[in-house]
């Protein structure tokens, strides 16, 4: 799993990564105003936890959940910004999850510091007609193998 941790001693009944946030940098994405700090990456799942980092103004494009995403909203707010729940607002201080197939864009208007839990990457449908991941990887290519073919596409 990636992820910047320490070395924490192995036992028998328990094996802990500790991650200190504070000291990794902010990554870009390829969404202009959204970094992240990932905590935990297990590319044969793709499970994932990320501190996301939103300036005011950010948008998330259009998207699908493969499998249930988690948020909790340390600072701002993330708002559906497209989709069935336009206008929703989870604010800092309150924690939102979305089902697996789920659509949607996602903006912060104030910006926003998130702590969210992916099961599988989303899907992100591009204008030419594509279905990519966060990095822009074709998704069936990168991500078929976890067997999450729960969402249509």
């Amino acid at each position: 799993m990636d992820a910047m941790t320490l070395n924490v001693p192995e036992t028998a009944d328990q094996h802990s990564h500790l991650v200190q946030p504070q000291t990794m940098a902010w990554q870009k994405t390829r969404f202009p105003g959204c970094e992240a700090k990932t905590l935990l990456f297990d590319r044969s799942t793709g499970l994932m936890t990320a501190l996301m980092r939103f300036a005011p103004g950010a948008v998330l494009p259009d998207h699908e959940h493969v499998g249930i995403e988690q948020s909790y909203v340390l600072e701002g707010a993330l708002v559906d910004k497209e989709g069935p729940a336009k206008g929703l607002a989870c604010k800092a201080g309150e924690f939102i999850w979305r089902d697996a197939g789920s659509r949607h864009a996602a903006w912060c208007p104030e910006g926003a510091l998130i702590l969210a839990v992916f099961q599988v990457p989303n899907k992100f449908f591009e204008a030419d007609g594509r279905v990519v991941d966060a990095a822009g990887q074709d998704w069936d290519e990168a991500w078929g193998h976890t067997g999450a073919q729960r969402a249509k596409t």
